[in-house]
């Protein structure tokens, strides 16, 4: 009896420890200072299922971001304001990097497969936005998605030509040029942000691409029809797309898709 009342009293004490710590986190989040501390450090911890994830209309916050991925969540214009912390906790812990390595590392055992022609055609498409270069910097002082986008505000981020890389989208960069696969570029940004973009790129130590595509100003299509059609004139002029990676399932959407198609996460926002 004794033993069991002591037992008890630990579990109510461990408890007690449990809770209090959980408070100290919420009130001692801080920015990290580069993105590594970010992805490898985390300031922010890792989520905490157990204790509740917080639930937008009924529907736990993890599970409102699981169907996000899987594309059943559509057409939402902000994060709900219920899961702001929870999308905050899991793209600044370390749940985002691991689940971006999971992607990258199929990605890599794709490329390891390939037979390779080596005749300059084949090319890899590369997003920028949430898979090159992370605007994580801006959306941790815009309530991780939840409040509505700006796009002054944004411009303005974007003109810094401050973005971090993203590590894992970096390692395949990196492997598909060491086999001689032409990375392109398709991105949502316009015309109008080429040069800071190539600059934003090399200060992250990314060069070599073959081209670099902007939407010209005047588009009124959707992304599915810009990217998918950028996508065809490669298509067109000989190219081969064995690969196509994005953050929005309106990056891989839309023939041609390319050979193979990865998605990476991205709770914070949506293009349709």
């Amino acid at each position: 009896m004794a033993m069991a009342r002591t037992t008890t009293l630990l579990l109510l004490v461990a408890t007690a420890l449990l809770v209090a710590s959980c408070g100290a986190w919420e009130a001692n989040i801080r920015m990290p200072t580069s993105m590594d501390e970010a992805v490898v450090a985390p300031l922010i911890h890792a989520l905490r299922p157990l204790l509740g994830s917080g639930k937008h209309a009924g529907v736990a916050c993890d599970s409102w971001v699981l169907g996000v991925e899987a594309h059943n969540v559509r057409d939402w214009k902000t994060v709900p304001a219920s899961c702001e912390g929870y999308v905050g906790h899991y793209m600044l812990g370390s749940h985002f990097r691991r689940d971006s390595k999971v992607v990258v590392d199929q990605a890599l055992a794709y490329v390891d497969s390939l037979k390779l022609t080596g005749n300059g055609k084949e090319v890899w498409v590369f997003d920028i936005d949430e898979t090159t270069l992370s605007n994580l910097p801006y959306y941790a002082k815009h309530g991780f998605g939840a409040t509505p986008f700006n796009a002054t505000s944004f411009d303005a981020y974007v003109l810094e030509g401050s973005a971090p890389s993203l590590p894992e989208t970096k390692r395949l960069y990196n492997k598909l040029l060491s086999v001689g696969v032409k990375p392109v570029f398709l991105t949502g940004r316009t015309e109008d942000k080429r040069a800071i973009t190539v600059t934003n790129l090399r200060r992250q130590g990314i060069s070599g691409w073959m081209n670099l595509l902007l939407k010209q100003p005047g588009f009124k299509g959707s992304a599915v029809t810009y990217k998918s059609g950028e996508r065809q004139k490669l298509q067109d002029a000989g190219y081969i797309i064995i690969g196509n990676i994005g953050d929005q399932w309106s990056d891989i959407l839309g023939a041609p898709e390319g050979a193979r198609t990865f998605k990476l996460p991205d709770p914070m926002y949506y293009i349709g």
